[in-house]
C-alpha cells in the first residue's frame, strides 16, 4: 500500500531511480533529453485532448501521462506505474504529462526537450481553454440550472495554465491586457489566423487605414530637417489593419482644486477622443529610435465594438492613472463619420447601444474592478463587483471611470 501511494503521488519534476541503471551525469543527460531517438514514432493523427484526463486502466485522473504514438491515458512513469508498464509492453516511449505538459521518454524516465513538440502541447492547453469558457458560457445561460450562481474557478485555472501564469488566480491584473491575450487566445485555439476568421473576428474585428509619416529628429538643424522631408522614406505611408478594439487616448489631467482645496476631476466628451479616428487628427508617437506622426480612419465596424479607454501611463519607475470621466451616450453613438467614404457607402449599421462597461476605481496598484451590464430581457442595468449585484441607474453608469466598453 506504501509503494501504491508513492506510485500516486509522486511529483512530476521527480526523476525516479530505476533499479539496476548505472546513474549518468548531469552532462549525459541534458544531451539526451534533447535528441530523444523515438520522436519519430509520435502519431499526431490519433492525439486527442477532448477526453477527460482520467487513466485509462485505473481510472484516476492523478499523474496522467498520455501515450503520444497510441493516444491513450495513463497514470504516473514510475516503475510498475501503468505508463512505465504501456511503454514496456508496446515500445511505446514517449508520453506526455497532461498536468505540466511536459514531454517523458519511458522506460528510461527522461524528460524530452525538443521545440518540435511544442504544436502538441499549444493545441492542449489551447483547447483547454476553449472547453472551460465554453462549459462556464453553458452553465451561465442554463435556465434549467440547479444554483443561481455559476463558479468560474475551472476557467480561471484554464487561464492561469494556458498563459503561463501571466494571468493568476491570487493577483489582479490589467483588465486590457486579459482581454487582449483573451480574445488573441481564443481565436488562435480555434483555429483562426491573421487569414482565416474564427467566431471571436467575426463578432469583435473590424479594420482601419493607418497613416503613419516619419519625423526628423528634433535636434537637427532646420535646413537638414527640409531636406529630410523631401525623401521617400519620410513620406506618408499607409496600412491596412484589424482591430479587435479601438484604443481611446484621454487628454492630460489638469490638477486644478477648488476653494476647499479638492481636486476638480476634468471630464471630456466621448466623441473628443474618438476624434483620433476621423482620418484627418494626427498625434505624434515615439519609438526608441524614431518619431511618427499617425492619423486614424475605419474601414470596417464589427457587430460588437470594443473600447479600451487608455487611463495607465507606464515608466520605469510608477504607473501613472487618468482619472479624467468620460461623457458617453448610453444608446445611438453614430460611428459614420469616422469611416472612409467608401465604407460609408458599403456599412448598413453604424450605430451602437452599450451593453456592458467596465470600470477600475482607486490607485494603479490598489484599485479595484466592477462592471455593468446591460439585461437585455428587462432593459435594466446592473452592478457587479465580486459577488455583489445591484442594479443601477443608466445615468450613474457615465459617471464611473470606464476602462473598458462594449457596444452593440
Amino acid at each position: 500500500m506504501a509503494n501504491l501511494k508513492r506510485e500516486r503521488f509522486l511529483d512530476d519534476d521527480d526523476e525516479e531511480e530505476v533499479p539496476g541503471k548505472v546513474a549518468r551525469s548531469q552532462d549525459t543527460k541534458d544531451r539526451r533529453s534533447r535528441h530523444c531517438p523515438y520522436l519519430d514514432t509520435i502519431n499526431r493523427s490519433v492525439l486527442d485532448f477532448d477526453f477527460e484526463k482520467l487513466c485509462s486502466i485505473s481510472l484516476s485522473h492523478i499523474n496522467v501521462y498520455a501515450c503520444l504514438i497510441c493516444g491513450k491515458y495513463f497514470q504516473g512513469r514510475g516503475l510498475k506505474s501503468h505508463a512505465y508498464t504501456h511503454s514496456v509492453q508496446f515500445a511505446h516511449h514517449v508520453f506526455l504529462n497532461l498536468h505540466t505538459l511536459k514531454f517523458y521518454c519511458l522506460p528510461d524516465n527522461y524528460e524530452i526537450i525538443d521545440s518540435s513538440l511544442e504544436d502538441i502541447t499549444v493545441s492542449d492547453i489551447m483547447f483547454l481553454l476553449v472547453q472551460r469558457f465554453g462549459e462556464l458560457m453553458r452553465k451561465l445561460w442554463n435556465p434549467r440550472n440547479f444554483k443561481a450562481h455559476v463558479s468560474p474557478h475551472e476557467m480561471l485555472q484554464a487561464v492561469v495554465l494556458c498563459s503561463k501564469k501571466t494571468f493568476q488566480i491570487t493577483k489582479q491584473g490589467d483588465a486590457v491586457d486579459f482581454l487582449s491575450w483573451f480574445l488573441n487566445a481564443l481565436h488562435g485555439a480555434l483555429g483562426g489566423t491573421k487569414k482565416k476568421t474564427s467566431i471571436v473576428t467575426k463578432a469583435f474585428q473590424g479594420t482601419m487605414r493607418i497613416f503613419s509619416k516619419k519625423l526628423p529628429h528634433p535636434d537637427l538643424p532646420a535646413e537638414e530637417k527640409e531636406a529630410l522631408l523631401q525623401t521617400e522614406e519620410y513620406q506618408e505611408q499607409m496600412l491596412e489593419s484589424t482591430f479587435l478594439y479601438l484604443t481611446l487616448d484621454l487628454p492630460t489631467a489638469p490638477l486644478y482644486k477648488d476653494e476647499k482645496e479638492q481636486l476638480i476631476i476634468p471630464q471630456v466628451p466621448l466623441f473628443n477622443i474618438l476624434a483620433k479616428f476621423n482620418g484627418i487628427t494626427e498625434k505624434e508617437y515615439k519609438t526608441y529610435k524614431e518619431n511618427f506622426l499617425k492619423r486614424f480612419q475605419l474601414t470596417k465596424l464589427p457587430p460588437y465594438l470594443i473600447f479600451c479607454i487608455k487611463r495607465f501611463t507606464k515608466n520605469n519607475f510608477f504607473v501613472e492613472k487618468n482619472p479624467t470621466i468620460v461623457n458617453f451616450p448610453i444608446t445611438n453613438v453614430d460611428l459614420r463619420e469616422y469611416l472612409t467614404e467608401e465604407a460609408q457607402s458599403t456599412e448598413k449599421n453604424t450605430t451602437y447601444d452599450l451593453v456592458a462597461n467596465v470600470v477600475h476605481d482607486g490607485k494603479p496598484s490598489e484599485g479595484a474592478y466592477r462592471i455593468h451590464v446591460l439585461h437585455h430581457g428587462t432593459g435594466k442595468w446592473y452592478e457587479l463587483q465580486d459577488l455583489q449585484v445591484t442594479d443601477i441607474l443608466p445615468q450613474m453608469i457615465t459617471l464611473s471611470e470606464a476602462y473598458i466598453q462594449v457596444s452593440h
